[in-house]
């Protein structure tokens, strides 16, 4: 059996309904706030990203972070 999740999340669904809100005219919103869900769901993964970058460098600071991928 295959165990593995995949489909829309949250944020996915929640664009969806409020893309067809907007396509019925159900609701009158902008396209940026129809799809917000989207954006701001990559603003919180990049803060998320930045933070970890920002304690990392905080608690190792003499540490350089080797951006290069070693194959």
């Amino acid at each position: 059996m295959n165990d593995k999740s995949g489909g829309v999340g949250f944020c996915g669904l929640l664009t969806i309904v409020f893309i067809i809100l907007k396509l019925c005219g159900v609701i009158g919103w902008s396209w940026l706030w129809v799809l917000s869900p989207l954006w701001i769901s990559v603003g919180l993964t990049i803060v998320i990203i930045i933070g970890f970058v920002i304690y990392y460098k905080i608690k190792f600071p003499d540490d350089p972070i080797d951006w290069r991928i070693k194959f």
